[in-house]
C-alpha cells in the first residue's frame, strides 16, 4: 500500500531542515510527516547523505552472505500478511532435523557466508530446551567460524511465555546455550493498533522493547527492523521510527537498522507491493530520523538489486541472503550472482566491503 505521495514542493522546509542537520540536530515526527509529504527524491537524498557522513564516507559500504533458517513453519500467531506459517496438525507442518541445521549452516560456510539467522514463529510443540540445546550443538559444533542470530524479539517473547519464565531468566538460558544475538524481528510496525488489525497473537509494542531490554541486560546483542507496504499510515511509520530512536537513547544497544518491504503473495492479507520508489524514500527518511543508529540496512531480499540504490539514500550496508523461507513463499526472488550485485553497486560510485562478523571468519573482523 502507497503511503499518500509527496507534493514535491519542499522549498523553504528542506532548507529549514537542512540547516539543522547541519547543526547536529534532529527532526521531529511533524517535521518527518511534512518532509515526506513534501520533499522530492533529490531533497530526501541530500538530507539523508547529510546524516550518513557523520557515521561513513561517502563511498564506503559493507555487506554480508548469510541464510536464513526457517527450521519449522508450525506457528499460532496467525498474522495475516505471513504465507509461511501452517497450524498445528495441519497437513505440510515440518521440523527440520539437527542434521538438517547443520546442512544449511555447511552451506552457508561453503558460498563464504559466515551468518545465520533462525526464524520458525510460535511453535507450541518445541519447548524452551529445543531451542537451547540446538543453538548450544551449533556452538560447539562450529565454534566462531559462523555467528547466527539465534531468535527474533517476537519469538523470545513466546518462548519465555510459554516456558513460565520472566525474560531475565529466559534471555540468561540463551546466553548460557551460547546464543549471543536475538534480533528486533517481528516487530513490522510498531503501533499498537498495527499489531492488533493484523495478528490474533502478536504481542504489543511495550512487551517488544521489554524483551529487548532484558536481552541487552542479559549481555545479548540485538537489532532493529521494520517492515513496510501492508495498511499502515505515514504516521504509524513515523510512530516506529520515533519509539526506535528513544530506545536507542535510552540503551544505545542497536547494532543495526534493516527496513524491508512486505511480499503480499499467497498471503491472507494480500495486496500490492510497494514500489522501489518508495521504499527508498522511506529508507531516506529512516536515516535522517535514526541519527543515533550508524549501521542503516537495505534489503536485497526484497528489493533485489534495485536495493542497492539504497545505499545513496542513506544505507550502508546490505545482505547478500541465500535463503528466506519466509519471504520466499510470498514472493521474494533470491539471485546467488553475487558478482553482479557488487558490481552494481560499484557502479553506483560505491566500494563495497565484506563484513566479517564470525570472530574466525578472517584475521581482521568487525565485530558488530
Amino acid at each position: 500500500m502507497a503511503v499518500s505521495a509527496p507534493d514535491r514542493s519542499a522549498g523553504p522546509l528542506v532548507q529549514r531542515l537542512t540547516a539543522r542537520l547541519t547543526a547536529g540536530e534532529r527532526i521531529t515526527p511533524d517535521e518527518a510527516a511534512a518532509l515526506w509529504r513534501s520533499a522530492g527524491d533529490a531533497e530526501l537524498r541530500a538530507l539523508a547523505a547529510q546524516v550518513r557522513a557523520r557515521h561513513h564516507a561517502p563511498g564506503d559500504c559493507t555487506y554480508l552472505v548469510m541464510r536464513i533458517i526457517n527450521y519449522t513453519n508450525v506457528c499460532v500467531a496467525q498474522c495475516d500478511y505471513c504465507a509461511f506459517y501452517v497450524l498445528p496438525g495441519r497437513p505440510g507442518g515440518y521440523l527440520l532435523s539437527r542434521e538438517q541445521v547443520f546442512a544449511k549452516l555447511d552451506e552457508l560456510l561453503a558460498l563464504g557466508g559466515d551468518l545465520a539467522g533462525f526464524n520458525g514463529g510460535f511453535n507450541p510443540h518445541l519447548p524452551l530446551d529445543y531451542y537451547c540445546d540446538l543453538f548450544s550443538a551449533i556452538r560447539q559444533r562450529y565454534g566462531d567460524r559462523l555467528e547466527f542470530y539465534a531468535l527474533t524479539v517476537a519469538e523470545f517473547l513466546y518462548l519465555a511465555d510459554h516456558a513460565k519464565l520472566s525474560l531475565g531468566q529466559a534471555a540468561e538460558r540463551f546466553r548460557a546455550a551460547g546464543v549471543r544475538w536475538i534480533t528486533g524481528g517481528g516487530a513490522e510496525i510498531l503501533t499498537d493498533r498495527f499489531r492488533s488489525r493484523h495478528s490474533k497473537f502478536k504481542y504489543s509494542v511495550a512487551d517488544f522493547f521489554a524483551a529487548q531490554r532484558a536481552i541487552l541486560a542479559a549481555g545479548l546483542r540485538t537489532t532493529a527492523t521494520m517492515v513496510i507496504g501492508f495498511d499502515e499510515t505515514i504516521e504509524e511509520r513515523i510512530e516506529h521510527l520515533e519509539r526506535t530512536r528513544q530506545f536507542q537513547d535510552e540503551t544505545g544497544g542497536v547494532a543495526s537498522f534493516l527496513c524491508w518491504t512486505y511480499k503480499p503473495y499467497s498471503t491472507a492479507l494480500g495486496g500490492a507491493e510497494v514500489a522501489s520508489g518508495e521504499y527508498l524514500r522511506h529508507l531516506a527518511l529512516c536515516r535522517i530520523y535514526l541519527d543515533n543508529i550508524p549501521r542503516i540496512r537495505t534489503s536485497v531480499l526484497t528489493q533485489n538489486e534495485r536495493a542497492l540504490d539504497g545505499l545513496g539514500y542513506g544505507a550502508d550496508d546490505f545482505d547478500l541472503p541465500i535463503e528466506d523461507e519466509v519471504t520466499q513463499k510470498a514472493g521474494a526472488t533470491i539471485s546467488l550472482d553475487f558478482d553482479r550485485l557488487l558490481a552494481h553497486a560499484r557502479g553506483l560510485g560505491f566500494n563495497p566491503r565484506y563484513r566479517h562478523v564470525a570472530s574466525g571468519a578472517a584475521a581482521s573482523v568487525e565485530r558488530f
